[in-house]
């Protein structure tokens, strides 16, 4: 077994996993998927770490592609940089309801040691409330231990968007989650299978770091990167923090 810790000393308990080299798994929505033509955040925190963590790694999933907007499909090969592990589990227009029947096989067919989740969006957007999404939350925890017993996850909060700047009780729905996904994580978190919460992308802005009011451009590819990079840095010694 290979265990991770800090290089002062352990912060948290170490990633151990059974397999010569680290498995990350990026789950998430159109924001994880991208587009045909970009980088991603996929690839950013794949850069970050190919300098930054020390050993072997890669990034795993049942998918590949990106999302080829005029075809309306998640067709293409088109990233800005291709030269990067892009397996992941993402996809545009869904959600934790949507991922959580996946996630056991996913893990137990990739081994993944890591999860790496941004989703939730897509749910309070256009199928459950706050509440219903907590209880999917629930549901993916619980299939993931099951594939793969000492999974750790990273998940990060639903990130506002555009419409949560106009549309006051969805906004009150985002925070509703984000509270309840904090009390889930606290609730799940267990020493063999730990589950981490990452802070919101520092100084996110919906006119600079995105394209439309929601999906990330360069900058917004870059803070998302970040926060999944600082939160594995600052509770698992993972890495180190991220520069651009």
């Amino acid at each position: 077994m290979v265990g991770l810790t800090h290089p002062g000393g352990p912060r948290a308990p170490a990633i151990v996993h059974d397999e010569p080299m680290l498995r990350f798994m990026p789950v998430g929505d159109s924001m994880t998927i991208g587009s045909a033509g970009e980088h991603t955040w996929r690839y950013r925190l794949w850069r970050h770490l190919c300098g930054t963590y020390g050993g072997p790694f890669t990034f795993v999933g049942p998918r590949e592609t990106l999302y080829d907007q005029r075809a309306g499909a998640p067709t293409s090969l088109a990233y800005a940089e291709p030269g990067f592990p892009r397996g992941h589990l993402a996809g545009w227009g869904e959600g934790w309801m949507h991922m959580a029947p996946l996630i056991g096989e996913a893990v137990r067919a990739h081994r993944a040691d890591v999860l790496l989740v941004s989703l939730g969006l897509i749910d309070l957007g256009f199928y459950t409330n706050a509440e219903q999404t907590d209880e999917n939350v629930r549901a993916f925890v619980a299939r993931a231990r099951e594939a793969r017993p000492r999974i750790r996850m990273v998940l990060l909060p639903v990130i506002p968007n555009v419409r949560a700047a106009s549309d006051a009780p969805f906004a009150e729905q985002v925070d509703r989650f984000n509270d309840l996904l904090a009390k889930t994580v606290a609730d799940l978190d267990e020493a063999r299978s730990p589950l981490l919460l990452a802070s919101l992308p520092e100084e996110w802005d919906i006119h600079t770091d995105t394209y439309d009011g929601t999906h990330p451009n360069a900058s917004g590819e870059h803070r998302i990167a970040g926060a999944f990079a600082g939160a594995m840095w600052e509770a698992w010694g993972v890495g180190r923090p991220y520069e651009d």
